[in-house]
């Protein structure tokens, strides 16, 4: 019955990974710039962008919210987690992440994400005063994500997400919503091996309204009057995740992960990712990764800021035995060609 029981997983496995894989190169370089809300692909959280997004199988806790929604399943209790990224340093760019994840029923947990983008102070210029008119503007990216996920079986873990996507000035915004949806199966004596798909992003095309789109014009017989840009919808950056993961367990409490994913993206190039973690206990997580794309190792041909280095690791520190909760300290480095690369650090509660 056991070996019936894996052989179907395997099965199970092999029909969603053939039924996904012929579409996995729909990536198409030539529509970039064609899509809105860039800001979904960007990794605001620690721990994962340290690993290079290479963990889309392997991902537990809050930080599947991005990754791999199907990884907040397993949360066994309660997890906060707080990231702030100096993105692009010294360009003055600042992203806020928030975080929950909680278990909920026998086998599900309810998770949910803020991420506010922070891109300071900038001044207004107009053809007639291209160097500012003295007054300044803030725009404002916010994506509010609420998650479900739940235990399928001692092998599949499933879950689904909402975003609310807001993009705004003084006078224009624009509004959207998108829904995740993610896989991982684990499979092994020990659940050394992993396996997982997510797909991201994928909703109704966004537009901007307001103030900003209009203007005043002269008609034709003289007289003023207020006209209207006619303002054209974009579509979102969607996109599909595949990945894998393997555990060397090298001795007690010293393990080693090697991870891949591969990320076909709608609008602009595709992505292998490349990762390896070292674990000693639960107490020290060492981690690095490389995300390749096509042209990325040549800066003529490069069109990304992004190198493809990463790196970073993750403290924790117990709180109680009993309970097993723990607070974790995280930290990550992204390497660009500009700049001063990506820092990103932030805590953990584990309960």
């Amino acid at each position: 019955m056991l070996i019936m029981k894996k052989i179907t997983h395997i099965i199970f496995t092999v029909i969603v990974l053939t039924i996904i894989a012929p579409n996995l190169f729909a990536g198409n370089d030539e529509r970039a710039g064609e899509a809105g809300a860039s800001e979904l692909l960007f990794n605001p959280w620690a721990a994962s962008s340290g690993f290079g997004n290479a963990n889309v199988a392997s991902i537990q806790g809050l930080e599947g919210i991005f990754l791999n929604v199907a990884g907040t399943a397993f949360t066994d209790k309660t997890q906060l987690g707080f990231t702030y990224t100096d993105y692009l340093s010294g360009a003055g760019i600042g992203i806020n992440s928030f975080a929950f994840s909680q278990h909920v029923g026998e086998s599900g947990s309810l998770s949910g994400s803020v991420v506010a983008y922070n891109f300071g102070d900038i001044a207004k210029t107009t053809t007639e005063q291209p160097d500012g008119d003295g007054s300044f503007f803030s725009p404002a990216y916010t994506n509010i994500t609420i998650a479900y996920a739940r235990e399928f079986s001692n092998s599949i873990y499933g879950g689904v997400a909402i975003k609310v996507i807001n993009e705004s000035i003084s006078n224009v915004k624009a509004n959207g919503v998108a829904i995740d949806a993610g896989i991982q199966y684990i499979a092994g004596e020990n659940d050394q091996l992993k396996f997982g798909i997510a797909m991201q992003n994928v909703g109704p095309t966004m537009r901007f309204k307001g103030d900003g789109v209009s203007f005043q014009g002269m008609t034709p017989n003289g007289t003023i009057q207020t006209l209207e840009y006619r303002e054209r919808e974009f579509e979102l950056p969607s996109l599909i995740r595949i990945g894998a993961s393997y555990d060397f367990f090298i001795s007690e409490g010293n393990v080693v992960q090697l991870a891949t994913a591969f990320t076909s993206n709608s609008f602009t190039k595709d992505n292998i990712h490349l990762g390896l973690q070292y674990s000693f206990m639960e107490y020290l997580q060492v981690r690095g990764g490389f995300i390749a794309e096509k042209g990325i190792l040549n800066e003529n041909t490069s069109t990304t800021v992004f190198s493809g280095p990463t790196g970073g690791l993750s403290v924790m520190i117990p709180l109680s035995k009993e309970s097993g909760s723990k607070l974790a300290f995280d930290y990550s480095y992204r390497a660009t060609e500009a700049f001063n690369g990506v820092h990103s650090i932030g805590a953990r509660i584990i309960l």
